[in-house]
């Protein structure tokens, strides 16, 4: 799992890359949108909609584009016409890759997915065909900063996180999916600082790739992002530390 969770921690660090692209915020609102559709805009009786506002003050985005997009989502407009549609596919080496959309072209959203998949060695896949080796888990990122990386773990774990995983000074904290919420916030108590809180698809297990696939799917799996229609990517590649050190210099 070295490869494919260092891959997470590059993508924190890569975060900043999005807001120059300009897509950050428009994601972040659409999850908001969605999240304020879903389960009502309270965020104290809406957990999604809660974590989807607490990533976006991470984000820095303003006060009133956040009430703003709680609006639109709670009372219809636009939220009314957002579909969330998960789309499954196949990369270099054969790594499984989940892309998670919210639309309002479910036409033009899968031709984008199809063809950036093909032209990346890829290729879309039926639904059920790789979705089978994720499961939805609670991911949290800690930076421990100075303190002991192997006792905040242990901390993680009396707030209830089902797994832990330590890379340097990153605590990655992994629980249900309805868990969430109630260990970021007993960790955030504690005064550990939260990186970063969010429902993810955790792979079951990796595929390691060599340098050549490796650089492949990484390039592949950016040209992904940054389709305007997709939220999130995941994949269950492992990468070599090397080909994973040259991709964060460059970028």
């Amino acid at each position: 799992m070295g490869g494919h969770s260092h891959w997470s921690t590059i993508k924190r660090q890569k975060g900043a890359a999005d807001a120059k692209r300009g897509q950050l915020f428009t994601r972040l609102a659409r999850e908001i949108v969605i999240a304020a559709r879903e389960g009502g805009g309270d965020p104290d009786m809406n957990s999604r909609l809660r974590l989807a506002i607490e990533k976006a003050r991470e984000g820095n985005m303003p006060a009133d584009t956040i009430k703003r997009a709680v609006e639109r989502g709670s009372g219809g407009g636009e939220g009314a016409n957002l579909i969330e549609i998960m789309f499954e596919g196949y990369g270099p080496g054969g790594v499984a890759i989940l892309v998670q959309t919210l639309t309002d072209n479910r036409n033009r959203t899968v031709s984008d997915v199809r063809t950036t998949l093909a032209r990346g060695g890829g290729n879309l896949g039926e639904s059920g065909s790789v979705a089978w080796q994720f499961e939805s888990k609670g991911l949290i990122s800690l930076d421990v900063g100075d303190a002991d990386p192997e006792e905040v773990a242990l901390q993680a774990i009396d707030a209830g996180a089902d797994d832990v995983r330590v890379e340097g000074q990153f605590v990655e904290v992994y629980t249900g999916p309805t868990d969430l919420d109630k260990v970021r916030r007993q960790l955030a108590d504690a005064g550990i600082k939260v990186a970063s809180a969010e429902l993810s698809m955790v792979p079951t297990n990796t595929v390691p790739l060599d340098a050549n696939h490796a650089t492949q799917a990484l390039r592949l799996l950016d040209q992904i992002e940054d389709l305007d229609d997709v939220q999130k990517v995941y994949s269950n590649a492992d990468f070599p530390e090397a080909v994973l050190m040259e991709y964060a210099a460059a970028g």
